[in-house]
């Protein structure tokens, strides 16, 4: 997939847990882990908003695109 998703490097960075984290911004500690590992088909916006409210950071810090080698 040539997007990665870098929620547990900004997680890892503040110290927060997933059950912390899914409860600030107001999700499911199932649905974090969804979003962690790459399995998520698509995000909200309002979503993505309340993740960098909550770890102050930029959609950037979170969503890298990689090449997958096919280009």
């Amino acid at each position: 997939m040539p997007i990665v998703v870098r929620i547990d490097v900004e997680l890892a960075k503040r110290k927060l847990s997933v059950g912390e984290f899914a409860e600030k911004v107001g999700l499911t500690p199932a649905n974090v882990a969804v979003l962690k590992n790459g399995r998520a088909k698509a995000v909200r916006f309002s979503t993505l908003e309340a993740m960098c409210r909550v770890l102050d950071c930029q959609p950037g810090d979170l969503l890298e695109w990689v090449p997958d080698g096919d280009e």
